[in-house]
């Protein structure tokens, strides 16, 4: 399947990214079929150098079933190229990764004790169960006595 992606360049520390078509199969600084487009994440958003997009292109390459990723299509979004995507939502996005390390632990003894009770809310329901059955036995029971003296 043929992407529209990022393809890494620069030195370490200042990342330069081209827009490249390549097939999905292929890596993703690897060979590709044409480069639609650069994007520079160090400059400000208001200047124009930041990202450069050959549209006709980019139209060509989507009309012959090219999916662009989430980035590039974040990318071109801005540039009105196509409808900006869905937000995703992430509530613990926020929270930086030692607090929710902290929460997760917190919360696993309260998720073992919740199971802990569920099984005490299931007893008694079996517990009426076998209450049932020794009856129906008893009834059982009854029956062959009551044909026995018949017979």
């Amino acid at each position: 399947m043929l992407r529209i992606r990022l393809s890494m360049g620069g030195v370490r520390k200042r990342p330069i990214y081209k827009i490249v078509v390549a097939d999905g199969r292929y890596p993703r600084d690897g060979k590709f079929i044409e480069k639609v487009g650069s994007y520079n994440p160090l400059l400000p958003k208001d200047k124009k150098e930041r990202i450069k997009v050959e549209f006709e292109r980019i139209k060509y390459w989507i009309s012959k079933g090219a999916q662009p990723t989430l980035r590039v299509s974040r990318i071109l979004g801005e540039m009105k190229l196509m409808p900006m995507p869905k937000t995703g939502n992430n509530p613990l996005k926020a929270i930086p990764k030692k607090d929710r390390k902290k929460e997760s632990k917190e919360e696993e003894p309260k998720k073992a004790e919740a199971k802990k009770e569920e099984p005490k809310k299931e007893e008694p329901k079996k517990a009426e169960a076998k209450k049932e059955e020794p009856k129906k036995a008893e009834a059982k029971k009854e029956e062959p006595k009551k044909e026995e003296p018949k017979g």
